[in-house]
């Protein structure tokens, strides 16, 4: 082949069009969202909450309320209304749950009233991310006991709906934030209470000040008599959640104490990394937390 003709097919080569192309993997995908460790922990850890938001479509702005979870597993619903929902616990996913969430939202709003979104929407490189289409400045989870939430109050349902949020119900491990502490969360799964705590660091960054509080045997939630010992962490959208045992017998408001001062000393063991690199009895503790952690999603 000549000169010219290599010229020429070079000349005619398109240039991809990112709407047929797969999305990129993203592993911290609600970095740079406002209350980005509470989008992670209604996604992983909490198993019923719900949270508004405002965004924008084609110059167009709208409000959502993003759930936990919805009836038969929808990824969105937009009520009788016009009220809009979309699911965070939506099963599947294109590598990025911020384009996927984004998707979902545009296409609610595409909706009639009383429609459900059955399945989750088409992804591709050429998606909006919930960075590019959230305008609110707040993001503040209510945590519920129930699904009660995906019913309005005037909403008369039959029998067999009923018997289906019953079962709903039944299945929610009770969950509470623990007051001042941003994204911590007590829950009660069987016999067991824990608290879990998504931190907003790098991860890896996150592993090295937990292995330091945890050599200096700092690590124990203070005030929970025998309980109230680190089990461990693990990853899950591109942050860190350590997991900690607390007594049974203490409600989740009586953990607020503890939990501030457990806080507090983290962060100061954060702070520390600036200027102290670990020790052989810190590097120790990191491999065991690590050798425990487990990666969700």
């Amino acid at each position: 082949m000549g000169k010219a003709s290599r010229r020429k097919g070079k000349e005619n080569k398109r240039p991809l069009d990112p709407s047929h192309m797969p999305a990129p993997f993203v592993a911290r995908p609600f970095e740079g969202l406002t209350g980005e460790t509470d989008w992670v922990a209604m996604r992983e850890i909490v198993p019923s909450a719900t949270a508004k938001v405002t965004f924008e479509v084609d110059g167009q702005e709208h409000e959502a309320v993003i759930a936990t979870i919805l009836p038969m597993a929808w990824p969105g619903l937009r009520r009788e209304d016009g009220d809009m929902m979309v699911a965070l616990q939506t099963g599947g996913g294109s590598g990025d749950a911020s384009r996927d969430l984004a998707a979902q939202l545009i296409a609610v709003t595409q909706l009639e009233n009383g429609q459900p979104l059955p399945a989750p929407p088409r992804v591709s490189a050429a998606t909006p991310r919930l960075q590019d289409i959230i305008t609110s400045t707040t993001f503040e989870p209510t945590v519920h006991e129930t699904f009660d939430f995906w019913i309005p109050e005037e909403h008369e349902i039959g029998e067999e709906a009923s018997v289906s949020m019953e079962d709903a119900n039944e299945s929610i491990a009770p969950t509470a934030p623990i007051d001042g502490v941003d994204s911590a969360y007590w829950c009660l799964i069987g016999d067991r209470a824990f608290i879990r705590w998504v931190l907003p660091h790098d991860e890896n960054k996150a592993t090295d000040a937990l292995a330091r509080l945890s050599a200096s045997g700092k690590a124990r939630m203070p005030e929970n008599d025998d309980e109230g010992r680190l089990l461990g962490a693990f990853r899950a959208c591109g942050v860190l959640t350590p997991v900690w045992e607390v007594a049974t017998d203490r409600l989740p408001e009586q953990q607020a104490a503890p939990m501030a001062e457990l806080a507090k000393a983290f962060d100061d063991a954060f702070a520390s990394l600036e200027t102290e690199p670990l020790t052989a009895d810190e590097r120790r503790a990191r491999n065991g937390i690590v050798s425990r952690q487990i990666t969700l999603r």
